[in-house]
């Protein structure tokens, strides 16, 4: 090329093919000639390959230039953590030909090896976080505080996050098929490398960029977890499936994904749960994803397993059978949930009604969290019809509010008659639990009332029930509130200064007494049983109606009315 070259009077030749370029060249070149080469991690692939290239192996010539090279990688190179990673990145260039040399295989083996020896044979990495060490951080005047602390299992996880996720991959594979360290320290990588490699992944969120690049990320990142329960945490298991649904990753691999949420679910919290519906989508969350996290949760139960021994068949309880405590905190955690996407107002009170009911065979002491929500959802949702009102209504339990949430509901404008009555009752019962009394019996009318709020249609049926589907006025209610606040006033809460807790406690106690004095009034009882007979209660419309008589100005003038709707 060179003489071909002189012919045409041109200083110059191009050699366009040769791997690494000018730079390449110039080692192999100079070390022909026995001059002084220098080798290091950013140019030792491109000197390797360029060698092989122009075929410089051992028997052209002994110690040529393959040979020292293959040398230097294997007693200088794999030898350093930080030298070992730099190499592997500058293997990219230089591919197919860097595969083909199985430098790119040494690399891996060596950073894999690294990444599981003894913490005690560790010297700190060269890119560890520092902001983890309160020495680095002025909290420790010591200078060699650093140094002389001990290296943690997950040394490695952050200077492994400057690879591109198909090395990462890779190695990643490699640190897991030798099965030396944890899987909490895997899923400790897995969770640094998402992190620093998915822009807003923090935030449940994928910044516009490449979406075929984070795609493929996520993708593997989700490929890599490991199998055992609890190596990386719900909250994180939540972010990767945001960010799979951004990224339109797949449903096998979103599915993967619920299925291992839904067996901690016990650890997510609502923002953990807030998975944003799709461009497009009516509603503000995707409330169907969290319904099959919640099925998985509950499938857990019905994962135990036979077997026979000595012809007897004994049931294997697995670690993964829930526990009381877990299905209550799941339990608590819907119902926050519920009160979460209750604000939107576009949420069918189907999507609603479905996600509770899941969770309704769980027993909880307090319904206070299920009541909030419902609030919320009637709230935000005014245009409901009784029907509706009725069935959401049904979720609740008003034997498990507590004294606040009841004193709450009974002057709730948006709750229908029946609830605010039941609610009125089972204050009166507690009441007299707690002062030791017995217990009245439930009358009958209440008794189909409470039957039928818990999904029974044999009270509609037998009742005509419309009044108590309706919502009391803000006339009602108003003498309702003024009523409570003059027995406030009337019982000495201006002595609270003197008294402390004690006067709470006795207006709380008139307000009971003056719940029972009107849950004992048969007029307003036979008012409520035999209003509205003639009427079916199937009309379908969905307008409010007075309870009592049919009759307006009768149920104007009606004292007993007055009294129920003071008190309630």
């Amino acid at each position: 090329m060179v003489a071909s070259g002189n012919e045409e009077n041109n200083d110059e030749i191009q050699i366009s093919d040769i791997p690494g370029g000018p730079v390449a060249f110039e080692i192999c070149a100079k070390f022909c000639y026995g001059m002084t080469v220098t080798l290091n991690a950013f140019n030792v692939v491109a000197a390797r390959c360029a060698a092989e290239y122009l075929g410089m192996h051992e028997t052209i010539e002994k110690g040529n230039l393959i040979y020292k090279i293959d040398v230097f990688l294997n007693s200088s190179i794999f030898h350093s953590w930080k030298d070992s990673i730099i190499v592997l990145q500058t293997t990219k260039s230089m591919l197919p030909l860097s595969e083909e040399l199985k430098v790119v295989g040494l690399c891996i083996d060596a950073i894999a090896t690294k990444a599981c020896i003894d913490v005690s044979k560790v010297d700190w990495s060269y890119t560890y976080n520092r902001r983890k060490v309160p020495e680095e951080n002025g909290n420790d005047l010591n200078c060699n505080g650093f140094r002389n602390r001990p290296v943690p299992k997950d040394w490695w996880v952050e200077d492994l996050c400057e690879l591109e996720i198909d090395l990462y991959k890779r190695v990643i594979m490699n640190i897991k098929t030798k099965g030396i360290l944890s899987h909490e320290v895997i899923g400790e990588a897995l969770k640094a490398y998402s992190y620093r490699r998915l822009p807003g992944f923090s935030k449940g969120v994928i910044r516009s960029g490449d979406v075929i690049k984070y795609r493929s990320t996520v993708d593997a990142i989700v490929w890599l977890l490991p199998a055992e329960k609890g190596s990386v945490s719900c909250s994180f298991l939540l972010k990767l499936l945001k960010a799979a649904i951004i990224v339109d990753l797949g449903e096998m691999a979103q599915e993967q994904l619920v299925r291992r949420i839904g067996q901690q679910l016990e650890e997510a919290s609502v923002n953990d749960l807030s998975i944003r519906a799709a461009d497009g989508e009516d509603v503000v969350y995707d409330v169907d994803t969290v319904q099959k996290i919640v099925k998985e949760f509950l499938m857990q139960d019905q994962n135990a397993e036979f077997e026979s021994e000595d012809n007897e068949v004994q049931e294997i309880r697995r670690p993964g059978i829930l526990t009381d405590a877990s299905k209550l905190m799941v339990a608590k955690l819907i119902d926050a949930y519920l009160a979460e996407i209750a604000k939107d107002p576009n949420l069918p009170l189907s999507k609603f009604v479905d996600l509770a009911e899941l969770v309704s065979c769980i027993s909880r002491p307090s319904h206070d969290g299920l009541y909030r929500a419902i609030d919320m959802y009637l709230k935000e949702h005014p245009g409901i019809s009784k029907s509706e009102r009725k069935r959401i209504c049904k979720l609740m339990d008003c034997k498990k509010l507590s004294v606040d949430a009841c004193m709450h509901a009974v002057q709730n404008e948006r709750l229908p008659l029946r609830v605010v009555v039941q609610v009125l009752f089972f204050e009166q019962v507690r009441a007299t639990a707690s002062s030791g009394s017995s217990t009245p019996d439930l009358p009958r009318g209440l008794k189909d009332l409470n039957i039928g709020s818990h999904g029974s249609s044999r009270s509609a049926a037998t009742h005509p029930e419309e009044d108590w589907d309706a919502v009391a006025t803000a006339e009602e209610l108003k003498a309702l509130k003024g009523e409570i606040a003059a027995l406030r006033m009337s019982n000495g809460i201006g002595g609270s200064e003197r008294n402390g807790g004690d006067s709470r406690n006795s207006v709380d106690k008139v307000a009971i007494s003056k719940m029972k004095g009107l849950l004992k009034s048969k007029r307003i009882f036979s008012k409520i049983w035999s209003s509205k007979g003639a009427q079916g209660e199937n009309s379908g419309s969905d307008s409010s109606e007075s309870l009592g008589s049919a009759n307006p100005e009768e149920a104007k003038s009606t004292p007993a009315r007055n009294r129920r709707h003071s008190v309630s």
